[in-house]
């Protein structure tokens, strides 16, 4: 499956647009679930990117989640 862009917004108002790339492959249209599943469990890591940088994104900071398969939505 090709990475999605998510745009994340913290619990502190503020947010970013970050690429997920799923370690195994699912189908698009399960991906919704597979992040809310990952996010929701007790260590609830998600790890993504940032442009270049690799960054782990925690649940507990997340306020909500939008996903756009085709690029950030502006």
């Amino acid at each position: 499956m090709p990475a999605v862009v998510l745009r994340i917004r913290f619990t502190s108002g503020d947010q970013t647009d970050v690429t997920y790339r799923p370690a195994e492959p699912i189908r698009e249209h399960e991906v919704v679930d597979h992040i809310t599943n990952i996010l929701s469990s007790d260590t609830g890591v998600l790890l993504c990117q940032h442009g270049d940088r690799l960054l782990v994104l925690f649940g507990r900071g997340v306020a909500s989640v939008e996903l756009s398969p085709r690029g950030a939505v502006l």
